[in-house]
Parts: C-alpha cells; sequence; structure tokens
C-alpha cells in the first residue's frame, strides 16, 4: 500500500515538473524522447515512461538525476517530495530560478556540438557584460 502511494506522488511530482518545464505530462512518449536525449545509459521505452506518469513505477536513482537535472528540480523533492512545492522546486535561492524557457534553452544549449556550445557561451557572457555596462 504504503510503495503504490509513493509511486503517485512520485508521479505527481514529475507531472508537476513536466508542466513547469513546458513539456506534456500526458505523453510517454515525449517524455522517453526527452529523457533518452539526456541519459547516458540504455534508452527507456515508451512502457516505462507511461509507467512514470501513471504512478506504476519509480525510476533508479541514475534515471532519477538525469531526470531532475533535465527538468531543473532537485533529485530528492522529484523522488520523495517534501516542503513547499513552488520554493523546492526553485531550489530556494533566486540564482536558481528557471522558468520552462531557460530551462529549454539550456536543454538546447546541451544538444549543439561543443564548438557551437563554446560560441554560443561566448555570445551569452559578452551579453551580460554589455548589460552590466548600461
Amino acid at each position: 500500500m504504503k510503495a503504490s502511494i509513493e509511486r503517485e506522488d512520485f508521479s505527481g511530482r514529475l507531472q508537476m515538473a513536466l508542466r513547469n518545464a513546458d513539456y506534456s505530462p500526458d505523453s510517454p512518449t515525449q517524455l522517453a524522447r526527452e529523457f533518452n536525449i539526456r541519459f547516458a545509459g540504455r534508452p527507456i521505452t515508451v512502457h516505462a515512461a507511461r509507467k512514470w506518469l501513471v504512478g506504476e513505477a519509480i525510476p533508479t536513482q541514475e534515471k532519477l538525476r538525469t531526470l531532475a537535472q533535465w527538468l531543473g528540480v532537485p533529485a530528492e523533492w522529484l523522488r520523495f517530495g517534501g516542503g513547499d512545492d513552488a520554493q523546492t522546486m526553485a531550489g530556494g535561492d533566486p540564482a536558481s530560478r528557471f522558468d520552462s524557457a531557460d530551462v529549454k534553452l539550456i536543454a538546447d544549449l546541451q544538444r549543439l556540438d561543443e564548438h557551437y556550445q563554446v560560441i554560443a557561451r561566448e555570445m551569452i557572457r559578452m551579453l551580460v557584460r554589455i548589460n552590466r555596462q548600461k
């Protein structure tokens, strides 16, 4: 009984994190595709993603860490919950708060070849320097 509640609670937090990162909480296909882009291990199936979304299974710790990093939430919160959800998801630190557009931008940056990542980072640093001079 308790394990079933834990799985359902995890599912709710995963769906919330997906919505906040501007992804559909109702698409196991999208979840599997986006997760597999970021996960270095064996890819998950759409069936496994569906089980996470409907509260039938909880991913391994390694997969939880990948999910949390991708969605911009603490892994501990994703697995166990606790605290004020909005505060916990933001990490409590204003510098760590990303809206969904920021999370997507970071994911896009990670998909670039290393050469283009270097260029994109340097462009962002240049814009920050220009903005500080205003």
